[in-house]
């Protein structure tokens, strides 16, 4: 990681008028204790108030997206887990669309690593929690519903055989009571997703410097997944052949007729770097990882001191869309 001096920044460099801002979490719009700063949410409430959407494009699972729930005030949707999922945030991170990773890519991708990287451990997102092998590094702040070996944990019959808790009716509540996607697979008409169907793959490799086991990964099975990385440790996030945060980006943009061009995008880590390249605009952040920093041509301040609240004042400043202007 770098922290690249960042220059002040400027609105988009486009006659065209920006109609959607998108934007990563960690490192990008939170600060680094992933609280989100009274500055930020005021221009982002500024932003959608002159008709500037807002989507949140993260890494993140719909249960870790209550750090940023309340400051989505149009559409209410956000792009998690890659571009995997797309969450429903006014609905209480209610998942409203999924594009899985198949159980029998996942496997092969878990038997490529093994012998391509020994001493990797795996853990398996589903749309109903994240579930490890014995030596995969524990999430304190969430732990998982299931420890197995991935291909137990990838297995056909998971959730009635080692998850058998998830077919009964306390199971679709989470820690807070609340009853939705957030926690499980129930959706508005009932069991939207009932086999719980496996929206990331996470590989972990106790030894190996992060940059070199992200391409170590993609040489050994590239062709079976997308693999990128978001984490400062030598942990691999693994999706659906074609799946990343720019392709469902695209796709929610296509749906409200927004163009790339009117799209500014900001990121930090290697699992933006599709995104800020598709966007018209994109900012990496000054803390930006090298290739986020090589991949884009504008830069902002870091995570910690407003980076991309500094843009969206810039941008309101200078003219919101369609000639609206900012008070």
């Amino acid at each position: 990681m770098t922290d690249a001096p960042a220059t002040p920044p400027r609105a988009p460099e486009t006659a065209v008028a920006p109609r959607l801002i998108a934007t990563d979490l960690d490192g990008t719009l939170l600060h680094d204790d992933k609280t989100v700063s009274d500055r930020t949410i005021a221009a982002l409430a500024a932003a959608e108030q002159v008709g500037i959407e807002v989507f949140f494009v993260t890494g993140r699972p719909a249960r870790w997206m209550g750090v940023v729930s309340d400051h989505v005030h149009g559409h209410g949707l956000a792009i998690c887990a890659n571009g995997a999922a797309v969450v429903d945030l006014h609905r209480g991170g209610r998942i409203v669309e999924v594009s899985p990773l198949e159980r029998t890519v996942a496997l092969a991708v878990v038997d490529a690593l093994r012998s391509a990287a020994p001493g990797t451990s795996f853990a398996v997102e589903r749309t109903g929690g994240i579930h490890y092998e014995p030596q995969y590094p524990p999430l304190l702040l969430d732990p998982a519903a299931a420890v197995a070996p991935a291909e137990k944990l990838l297995a056909d019959d998971f959730v009635s055989t080692l998850c058998p808790e998830a077919n009964e009716p306390d199971a679709t509540r989470g820690p807070d009571g609340r009853s939705d996607a957030a926690h499980s697979p129930t959706g508005p008409a009932g069991p939207a997703f009932p086999d719980q169907p496996v929206i990331k793959l996470l590989a972990h490799h106790p030894d190996l410097d992060p940059d070199a086991f992200l391409q170590l990964a993609r040489t050994a099975a590239g062709g079976l997944a997308s693999f990128t990385r978001s984490s400062p440790t030598a942990l691999l996030e693994i999706s659906g052949p074609g799946v990343s945060k720019a392709g469902t980006l695209a796709r929610c943009c296509a749906e409200r007729g927004i163009s790339p061009d009117e799209v500014v995008a900001f990121g930090d880590m290697p699992n933006d770097i599709e995104m800020l390249s598709w966007a018209g605009t994109s900012y990496a952040m000054a803390n930006a990882h090298p290739d986020v920093l090589a991949a884009t041509t504008s830069r902002t301040s870091s995570n910690n001191d407003d980076g991309v609240a500094a843009v969206i004042e810039r941008i309101l400043h200078d003219g919101g869309p369609r000639g609206t202007r900012s008070h």
